[in-house]
């Protein structure tokens, strides 16, 4: 019964580091994406929303393409920063 449970432990352990590399590897692709638009270099503050705020498109700093390559996996960093 042990090594049934071990064994189950064990498959568990591995299907969830598949989930996880397969979300890294999604999360890198956006972000590749990314960097084929064209995007302005613009230190300037911008002003905004809370929550899915975003500096206009066609502007950014390397951060945003952090930003906008996890947007893309549905995910706001915003929220997660803030929760």
């Amino acid at each position: 019964m042990r090594k049934v449970l071990f064994l189950l432990l064990c498959l568990c352990i591995w299907v969830a580091g598949l989930a996880q590399e397969d979300f890294y590897s999604r999360l890198a692709d956006s972000a590749l994406t990314l960097t084929h638009q064209h995007i302005q270099y613009d230190p300037a503050y911008f002003k905004i929303i809370y929550p899915n705020g975003d500096v206009p498109a066609g502007k950014g700093v390397c951060t945003d393409v952090v930003i906008r390559a996890y947007r893309k996996r549905g995910i706001d960093l915003q929220k997660e920063v803030l929760a």
